[in-house]
């Protein structure tokens, strides 16, 4: 399988996706945002980091970059989407999926590692978990905050479209604790904390194992392949 990963200008973790993509065991594919091509890529990641600087809104100028219009016509094609942090900023801007990130609750940028319980399998990047699984992904970020009005937080919630849920603590003040969402076909996922960043023994978030050992991050890159497996 080939995965996409788009970098833009400003793109923080497009390097870590791409090794997640390979620890995951698929083909990485290094895709750039001012041009159309796709590559013939499998599905796509878009990455954390602060595209082009965080201007207007986060997100809101690389949602228009030459290569989204293929990103959203892929997605309403069925092609896995994911979006990571600003990837996830991205995909609010360019109506993959609905709502809105502002800044933290708090005011601050915020870095920890975050408890999350997964509310939804049906997507291609979540069926490796299972439902009401708890796991822990880092996080970092300073415009976190999910928002939506009553209406779509309710239809988000009757639908299942919440994908994962924060949990011990909201850290950045996301209504009803939402961290990420997926779409109705289930192919889009976008989601404020890092699965890349919880992929390699070492170098992942604490665990009551080992310190630096937690990899459910891992399950986000299998998932998509099992589904490309199947399908």
């Amino acid at each position: 399988m080939r995965i996409g990963v788009v970098t833009f200008p400003g793109s923080l973790d497009d390097r870590d996706a791409q090794r997640a993509i390979r620890l995951a065991g698929a083909e990485p594919v290094a895709l750039w945002h001012g041009t159309h091509d796709l590559q013939g890529v499998d599905a796509i990641v878009l990455p954390g980091g602060f595209s082009y600087g965080d201007y207007l809104r986060c997100g809101a100028i690389a949602a228009r970059s030459p290569i989204m219009a293929e990103v959203i016509d892929a997605a309403n094609s069925g092609m896995p989407v994911l979006g990571i942090c600003n990837g996830f900023q991205i995909l609010v801007e360019a109506h993959l999926l609905p709502g809105g990130l502002i800044r933290n609750d708090h005011g601050d940028f915020i870095r920890r590692d975050q408890r999350l319980r997964v509310e939804s399998t049906d997507s291609a990047w979540t069926n490796g978990f299972t439902a009401g699984q708890e796991i822990t992904i880092p996080l970092k970020n300073g415009e976190g905050g999910f928002i939506a009005d009553e209406p779509t937080l309710d239809r988000l919630e009757g639908e299942g479209l919440v994908a994962f849920r924060y949990l011990d603590v909201n850290p950045n003040g996301s209504l009803r604790d939402i961290a990420g969402l997926r779409n109705e076909r289930g192919n889009v996922v976008g989601l404020m904390p890092h699965p890349e960043h919880a992929v390699e023994p070492g170098f992942g978030p604490n665990t009551p194992a080992a310190m630096r050992s937690g990899v459910d991050g891992l399950t986000f890159f299998t998932s998509v392949i099992k589904q490309s497996v199947l399908s």
